[in-house]
This record gives C-alpha cells, sequence and structure tokens, in this order.
C-alpha cells in the first residue's frame, strides 16, 4: 500500500484527490466509476458464518480495485436472500470489514470500496428497522421528525459498514397511478422540498466537508421527473416544459443540493428525448453549471445499458453517459468498457478522470482512507422502532367523520368487528424495498386494536375477502361480524408486499401480470390502470355498511385510492398509508383517542381515475368541471380532519403594497398572519398551511395556487394563537421567461386555511 494515501488527512479534499489521480492507470480509473456487482453475489453464507465469493475476488481484480459495491447486505425476494442466507445486524459490520479488507490489501493502491445500500424508509437489510413510506412521512408535514428518523436510520447503516444510503426524494406523485407513488413525499414541490433537506441533514450530519462515522453520504432518486411520466407507467416518457420541470419537479432537488446532498441518482425517465442519465443538459448544464453541484452523479439499475439504442454498441454507450455527467455506474454492461472508449477516442480520458475525482473525494469525505473498517459497533434498534412508530402514528390521516363515532374510547363497547384484508398483516403495510421481518416483528391494525380496546371488549375478526379480485365468498362472515358489533373497523387498501412467487424485470422492479396470482398492487413496476377499490373490497364495503353498524375506514395504501362518496356508509374514513411495522399500533392510538389525528393530506384524493389529473397546483387556465363529475378531487391537497374544530382568522399582510426591488436575497419585506382557535373540546396539533396565488402579472400563466409555507400549532381547546409567516422572495417568485427565478409586478393572493381548497385570502401588490 502506498503510504501517501494515507498522509496528511487534515489537506483538502481536492489536493489528495489530485494526487491520488495522478498515481492511477487507466484500469484503475474505470474501476472506481464501476458499480457492477450485486452485493449479495459478494459473500455466501456457510455453517461457520460468510465467506467471500471467486466472483468477488474475479470482480476485484478485473480492474485491480473496485468503486462501489451496491447492496451487500440487502435482502428481499428479488435477490432471493432470505433470513436463513443473508447477513443480519450481528454480522453486518463483521461482513463489510472482511469485504474492504480484501479489496485494500489486495490492490495496488488500496483504495477503499464504497458500500451502497438501499435506504428508502429504513435501512433495507435483515434486522434493519423499517419506517412508514414516504408517502406516510410526506402526510406529517413534520420534516423535524423524519430529521430524526433518517439520522438513526443512517447511524444503522454506517453501524453495519455502509457508507452511502439510496433514498428515494426527488419524485412528485403527479399521477396515482404509478405503483412507485409511496417513494414520493407527495405531489407539491415546497412540501417534498422541505422534507428533502431534512432528509440531507439528519443522513449526513451538519454541513461540511467531512461527513461522521455515524452519519452516511445520501444520494438522492430520482433526477429529473420521474413522477411525471405519460399515464403513470414506470420508466416511460415524460412531456414535460422547461418551465413545468423547474417549477414542479426540480424545486426538491436544488433544495437537497443546497442542503448539501453527497449525490443524486440520474432517473430512468427522458426528459425532451434524451434519456437522464444521457443528459448533459440535466446533469451538467443545470445540474453542475447552473447550481454548482460538485457530487456524485449515479446511474440507475442498467439504465447505462438501455443507452446502447440510442449510442449503437455499450462501449459508446458508456461514453455517451460519462460525457453527459453521469459519474458512477450501477450493473451495467458498459461503464467496464470505459477504457475502450477512451482508446477509441469516443471521450476524454480527462472527462473520466474528474468522475473518478468525485468518487475519490466522496471516499475521502466519508474518512475511509483514514478508518476503513467499521469493527465492533452495533447500533441500538428501539430508538428507530419508537421513531417509527411515532412516525407512523402522525401521519394517520382523518379524511372524514360524522363527529360521533370517534375516538371510540370512552364509547359503550361490547364488540368490535375487525374486517378487511389489510387488517391482520404486518407485510402489507410496510411497503416495497423491505427486507423480510423477523417474526414477530410489528403490529398489525387487528393487533393494535385488541391492545388497545378496553378490558371487557369483544374484538373479532373476519377478512372478508381477498386483497385483489371477486371472490365474495369470505362476505357472510364478515357480515355477521359486523352486524352483531357496536362498531366495525373495515381495513381495505393496497400491498406492496413482494411475496417469494413474484418475478421481477432484470433492475428489481416487479412483473405482477393478470395471470399472476400474487397480491401486490402497488411497488416498484406495479403501476394501475385504475385506482378504485378491487371489486371485492368495493362489495365488501357495501355489505358491511348495509349491516347499520357504524363503519370506519381504514386505508392502507401506497397511494391514493379513487373513493366513491361515503357520505352515510362510512362514519369515518382514515388514510394510515403504509405505516411500517409498528403501525398497527399507531392506527389503534388515534381509534382510541390515545392520539390525535395529525396527519395532512400529501396528496390530493380523485374520485376516479378519469378525473386525473388532479393534483391541486394546475394551471389556472379557468376550466370547468366535467359534465358526469366535479374537477375538483374528494379531498383536497392539505386536508385532514380532527376530533375537534378549528376556526381561521382572514389573514393580515404587514404591508398591502411593496416594491419588486425589495426582495432582495435574505430579505423579507412584509409578513402574513393569522389567528388560529380551537373552537372544540379536544387538544388538536393543527396544520396552518400559506398559499400563493398569482391574480394578474407575471410572464408565465399562473398555478391555481402553490403552497409555500406551514406551521403546526398546539392549541388546547378554547385556545388560540397568532401564526406569522414571511413573505419574501422565496415566497412570491416564479420561473421566469428568463430562465430564472424572480419576483415579478402583479397581484397576489395571499393565502391561509388548513387544506388548498380551504383558505381565505389577502391581497397584495407587488409594483415595479
Amino acid at each position: 500500500m502506498s503510504e501517501p494515501l494515507f498522509r496528511a488527512p487534515e489537506a483538502p479534499v481536492a489536493d489528495r484527490v489530485r494526487d491520488l489521480l495522478s498515481r492511477m492507470t487507466l484500469t484503475e480509473k474505470v474501476g472506481q466509476v464501476n458499480q457492477r456487482m450485486y452485493g449479495w453475489d459478494a459473500y455466501e453464507r456457510t455453517p461457520s458464518g460468510h465467506r467471500l465469493t471467486d466472483a468477488f475476488r474475479a470482480e476485484v481484480a478485473a480492474c485491480d480495485g473496485m468503486g462501489a459495491l451496491y447492496g451487500l447486505q440487502r435482502a428481499d425476494p428479488w435477490s432471493g436472500v432470505t433470513a436463513e442466507t443473508g447477513i443480519g445486524a450481528a454480522d453486518g459490520a463483521r461482513v463489510s470489514d472482511a469485504v474492504q479488507r480484501y479489496v485494500v490489501e489486495n490492490t495496488r493502491l488500496g483504495i477503499p470500496v464504497l458500500l451502497v445500500e438501499e435506504m428508502p424508509h429504513g435501512l433495507q437489510a435483515l434486522d434493519g428497522t423499517v419506517l412508514p413510506v414516504n408517502l406516510a412521512v410526506g402526510a406529517t408535514w413534520n420534516p423535524e421528525l423524519y430529521e430524526e428518523a433518517a439520522a438513526l436510520a443512517a447511524g444503522q447503516l454506517r453501524a453495519r459498514g455502509g457508507h452511502v444510503a439510496l433514498v428515494s426524494a426527488l419524485d412528485l406523485v403527479r399521477d396515482p397511478r404509478w405503483g412507485r407513488a409511496e417513494e414520493c413525499f407527495g405531489e407539491d414541490p415546497y412540501l417534498a422540498a422541505r422534507f428533502t433537506e431534512a432528509l440531507v441533514r439528519g443522513v449526513q450530519g451538519p454541513a461540511g466537508d467531512r461527513i461522521g462515522p455515524d452519519r452516511a453520504a445520501v444520494v438522492l432518486k430520482h433526477f429529473a421527473g420521474q413522477g411525471a411520466t405519460v399515464g403513470g407507467r414506470n420508466s416511460a416518457a415524460t412531456e414535460l416544459g422547461a418551465r413545468e420541470l423547474h417549477e414542479i419537479h426540480l424545486v426538491a432537488s436544488l433544495a437537497g443540493v443546497r442542503a448539501g446532498a453527497a449525490g443524486v441518482m440520474a432517473a430512468y425517465n427522458e426528459f425532451d428525448g434524451v434519456p437522464c442519465a444521457a443528459s448533459h443538459h440535466l446533469l451538467t448544464g443545470i445540474l453542475r453549471e447552473r447550481w454548482g453541484f460538485g457530487g456524485l452523479v449515479m446511474a440507475d439499475g442498467l439504465a447505462i445499458d438501455r443507452l446502447v439504442r440510442l449510442a449503437g454498441d455499450p462501449v459508446a454507450a458508456g461514453a455517451l453517459a460519462l460525457r453527459a455527467g453521469t459519474d458512477l455506474s450501477l450493473w451495467d454492461d458498459c461503464y467496464p468498457r470505459l477504457a475502450e472508449a477512451v482508446r477509441r477516442g469516443l471521450v476524454e480520458e480527462a472527462v473520466l478522470d474528474t468522475a473518478v475525482g468525485r468518487v475519490l473525494a466522496l471516499k475521502f469525505r466519508l474518512g475511509l482512507f483514514e478508518r476503513p473498517y467499521t469493527g465492533s459497533r452495533e447500533a441500538d434498534p428501539t430508538p428507530v422502532e419508537r421513531l417509527s412508530e411515532r412516525v407512523a402514528r402522525e401521519s394517520v390521516t382523518l379524511l372524514a367523520h360524522d363527529g360521533v363515532t370517534l375516538p371510540l374510547a370512552g364509547r359503550r363497547l361490547g364488540r368490535v368487528a375487525v374486517i378487511g384484508p389489510n387488517a391482520d398483516s404486518v407485510p402489507q403495510q410496510i411497503g416495497d424495498y423491505t427486507a423480510p421481518q423477523r417474526p414477530g416483528t410489528g403490529a398489525s391494525v387487528l393487533a393494535g386494536i385488541r391492545a388497545a380496546a378496553p378490558d371487557g371488549t369483544d374484538v373479532t375478526y373476519a377478512r372478508g375477502c381477498g386483497l385483489v379480485g371477486g371472490d365474495l365468498s369470505g362476505l357472510p362472515g364478515a357480515v355477521a361480524s359486523a352486524a352483531g358489533a357496536d362498531v366495525a373497523v373495515l381495513v381495505l387498501g393496497g400491498s406492496s408486499a413482494r411475496e417469494s412467487g413474484a418475478r421481477f424485470d432484470a433492475n428489481g422492479a416487479a412483473v405482477v401480470t393478470s395471470g399472476n396470482p400474487v397480491e401486490m398492487t402497488c411497488g416498484e413496476g406495479v403501476d394501475l390502470a385504475g385506482l378504485a377499490l378491487p371489486e371485492g373490497q368495493s362489495a365488501l364495503l357495501d355489505a358491511v355498511a348495509a349491516t347499520g353498524t357504524p363503519v370506519v375506514v381504514v386505508l392502507v395504501q401506497g397511494r391514493p385510492h379513487a373513493l366513491p362518496d361515503l357520505t352515510g356508509r362510512a362514519a369515518a374514513v382514515l388514510s394510515a398509508w403504509y405505516p411500517g411495522p409498528w403501525g398497527g399500533r399507531a392506527v389503534a392510538d388515534v381509534l382510541f383517542g390515545a392520539a390525535e389525528p395529525q396527519g395532512r393530506l400529501p396528496v390530493s384524493v380523485p374520485r376516479s381515475t378519469a378525473q386525473l389529473p388532479v393534483f391541486y397546483n394546475g394551471k389556472d387556465h379557468g376550466y370547468r368541471g366535467y359534465v358526469d363529475q366535479p374537477a375538483t378531487p374528494v379531498h383536497p391537497f392539505g386536508h385532514g380532519l380532527s376530533y375537534t374544530t378549528v376556526e381561521y382568522g382572514a389573514p393580515r399582510l404587514s404591508l398591502p403594497s411593496v416594491a419588486v426591488d425589495r426582495f432582495g436575497d435574505g430579505t423579507q419585506p412584509l409578513s402574513c398572519t393569522v389567528r388560529v382557535t380551537n373552537t372544540g373540546g379536544r387538544p388538536v396539533r393543527e396544520t396552518v398551511q400559506l398559499y400563493v396565488r398569482r391574480v394578474l402579472g407575471g410572464t408565465s400563466w399562473p398555478r391555481v395556487r402553490e403552497l409555500r409555507g406551514f406551521v403546526r400549532v398546539e392549541l388546547a381547546p378554547g385556545g388560540s394563537t397568532e401564526v406569522t409567516f414571511p413573505v419574501d422572495a422565496r415566497t412570491l417568485a416564479s420561473y421566469t421567461y428568463a430562465g430564472e427565478w424572480a419576483v415579478e409586478p402583479g397581484e397576489f393572493a395571499v393565502e391561509t386555511g388548513p387544506s388548498s381548497l380551504g383558505t381565505r385570502a389577502a391581497r397584495l401588490t407587488v409594483t415595479a
């Protein structure tokens, strides 16, 4: 091993990178931008532990080094790794160190390898703590809570020897038919940006050149526009103009870059006819030159191989992606041939050097040259489990309520009937990208209700129907159970649980067809043409409602299902999203009143699939509704009820008019204040929302309204408070014809309220 690699760790990272690059051969450089191997192929389990495979040794030898290794600790049906064959928490650091030691001690320069793991909602590894999915996180409207959870999840990853966390954050639910809707924080760019900032702070820790040993480097997925593919189909094309791209789909990306994200992942989709991994405009023009991003760009799995159709052969495809700004591959066959691309003159070695430099810089930032090994270090899972349950509790969203039935505590309850295909299944409430859970982990909704019900309450259970299909054979038992109960809790929705019999594409996306009996209705690769509840669930809802017993519908779901009008059929409707393993306890706490419902919708809930798109912040062209149904959602973005009533006063601006030149960087020319009062008999944590609507002026067509702030306040019964929002450049700016964010003269409605459709406005004039 070369001594200079370890000298002067206090030297600037750029200097250390240049020094190391000067010592590398072309072959070694190519090795650093490759992430060809699946991590689960690097080891095998033996009766005495784990051993490294010959395939891993050959991969290291091929380029005398390895840039990154993906998914060493991943376990799920796609990888084929089970509890019996995988790496548990007790062995994680030891196996990671064995991988690292082999790379360091068996290559000429001894450059450590980046160990990359999925952390979409908790670490995707055996014994990794699962958090609620991002859509549930978005429903909390609590970025500070998510930051805390993300930090603990990153600590788990590092304690097991991982270095880089791949986390979905940048996609938006612009079409809920898309199976990956659960991976999004919601449909709104402002909300997603606040959670993306929290994610970066939580995972990476304080901003700076170094990433601490209890934190990880974060790679944000996916850049850019993947949530707007045509028809809600995974990996399809997008039809976005420049303004839509910047106003909606790049807002969270920019927030993540400014927060200091170590990397971003180029998306599968194309923008303006060019796949993102090959888009010089996106990866270099916008990301690096305009935004000043100096971090790592990683390709999505096998995405560079798809470029062969454009470039003609794998060598040219790799050169195309490298020139565009993709630094690190993922599983493809193209980047291993970059040396040939250099020799053929398809890409300059200096371009390769730049990409290699970014990979090396991240290794230096993580301190891998000084501390390549993790050693014996375990993270206590208990705090993460508690936070997972807390996130789940704060995400439960009360969509409709008769004002009487809930909370159940204090009511005379002889019998509670718990019914539905999602009532007694932990796997169906934890979402996609999760490892197999150890027996006894978590609590289903049924288990949560049984634990929360007062002594002497008879809690019965009937599945009623399958998750999919139209088998109605279970209806009579469900009806009998409901008919004799004081209340029926009907748990419906979907599932992203990857069963062992499922089939998968080469990149891990699920393949679910009409002939495949797998009950998977959401997740990567599981896009739906229709968003209504399946036939069996709809029939079950009708039959249980017909008994006359008060019905509380709980939706366990990874996307907003299109809901019919349930007035008179359901006393209450709640969305629990995919609340994670302990979500059953969280749901029960809300049902029985041990916790107040705090969730607010991060997405609009459509009336029907035919109504799409239904996101709240579309362009304001004054369109009318359809002849056969309204154009408005059944529940709007930002909506969420509580067990009390809250009254909003009219918003008040500190100034009715202000000159446009007052909106300089960092200045706050005025503010907006609103009084909020709890007029009911129970405490409430209210999410006060600020929206802006451009009424007149500007150089582009305005949107109906746009979220520009939110504050969560706690109010005792009868309590009142004033909430003040700053009104600055970020509040009023729009993406202009000149291709920049700016405040333009005109008239604005500054609105406050409990949702995007429940606002009151104050008029503001911005003069030239």
